[in-house]
């Protein structure tokens, strides 16, 4: 029995396709796809996208990862009301008491999809694992790694993606351990310099966090980590709020990185007012468009990916590498096989934007999301 169709120009692996999506009823993956090859600016059809995808997800509608309890829940109801199908819950450098507590929210919420939530796929855990003089908003807890205590994480929650300073004792060692068990390593927080970079690369790191943020800058006698991941690495993450990075800067990783991925780093701040909010141990305070510590220090941001798609495109991506920024290249990344693109088998995770790219329905896994409240 046929489900719920969708009906517009389609963004396939092959290119775009004027016609429909088809899904099973009951199921949660594409049947088919019906159609003919077609340019969108041909016709005034609304635009079908894969899910997004954000692999950097400290909070939303007033709630921090870092909380536990129900955080995890409220906050992917949050952004899959703005397109956001599935996501890596990511924790704050913090003691292990707290992160154990999220950890096990989170792992309790990756068991179990609630209605109208984002896919939550595992943990990013952005800390502890950094370098005391780069930690930009995280709260004073760093320390040395130890597979261990990865495992010990793992078994509560699982490490899907975890960010580490190459630089600090021991962590080279540790980043091709990880590699090695399956997890994602990338290369954030980080007083390294440029060899330490090609270092970690050569040891498994496959990628780099919120790129240009929290590391040494590009100087061109002292190249720095963002040298090393320009010249050199094939993924990196960067935030497009256009606060965090110029756009020339992104623009510049466009040219560079050719899987460059977006994701939103966004906080408890994102959906809400103006204000003081938490993130992990750390008050901040949403005012101007972003999200600050009482210093001025950026401290995450209020990006939902539907804006992201939207900022993408402002400064001059066509709206099919748009979409593969926000959501092809982080399921690539991860290995996510069947997400992050519109084909046969893999799951109904779509987007349906107007003309001028505003959100008008989303499919998790073959579920209409309710869009009350985006």
């Amino acid at each position: 029995m046929k489900g719920p169709t969708m009906q517009g120009n389609i963004l396939t692996p092959d290119g775009w396709i004027r016609g429909r999506i088809v899904i099973e009823d009951g199921t949660t993956t594409i049947a088919a796809i019906e159609g003919d090859a077609a340019d969108p600016a041909s016709n005034n059809d609304d635009y079908i996208l894969p899910g997004f995808i954000d692999l950097h997800v400290h909070g939303g509608a007033g709630r921090d990862m870092m909380e536990g309890g129900d955080a995890p829940h409220v906050i992917a109801r949050l952004h899959a009301r703005h397109g956001t199908t599935s996501l890596l819950a990511t924790t704050m450098t913090a003691p292990l008491d707290d992160i154990d507590r999220a950890l096990a929210a989170i792992g309790t919420a990756c068991e179990q999809r609630g209605k109208d939530e984002a896919r939550i796929l595992g943990v990013h855990l952005e800390g502890p694992y950094i370098n005391s003089g780069k930690l930009g908003a995280q709260p004073p807890f760093a320390r040395e790694a130890t597979m261990a205590e990865v495992e010990r994480f793992n078994a509560q929650a699982p490490m899907r993606l975890i960010t580490v300073a190459p630089e600090i004792d021991g962590h080279l060692s540790l980043v091709r351990q990880l590699a090695d068990a399956g997890i994602r390593v990338q290369i954030g927080h980080t007083n390294g310099n440029y060899d330490d970079g090609v270092r970690a690369l050569e040891h498994g790191a496959a990628g780099f966090t919120h790129l240009f943020n929290a590391m040494p800058g590009l100087h061109h006698r002292d190249p720095g980590m963002v040298g090393a991941a320009l010249a050199h690495a094939q993924y990196a993450e960067i935030i497009p709020d256009l606060l965090h990075v110029h756009p020339g800067a992104i623009r510049t990783a466009l040219r560079c990185i050719p899987h460059l991925y977006c994701v939103t780093d966004s906080t408890a701040a994102a959906g809400m007012p103006d204000g003081q909010y938490m993130l992990g141990r750390q008050v901040v305070h949403k005012c101007m468009g972003g999200v600050r510590l009482a210093d001025g220090t950026l401290a995450g941001s209020t990006l939902t990916m539907d804006q992201a798609l939207r900022n993408l495109v402002s400064i001059g991506l066509d709206l099919a590498d748009a979409a593969r920024r926000v959501s092809t290249n982080a399921a690539d990344y991860l290995g996510e096989t069947r997400r992050g693109r519109i084909a046969p088998g893999c799951f109904a995770d779509l987007v349906v934007l107007d003309r001028d790219l505003n959100l008008k329905t989303v499919y998790i896994e073959g579920e209409q999301c309710d869009l009350a409240d985006a």
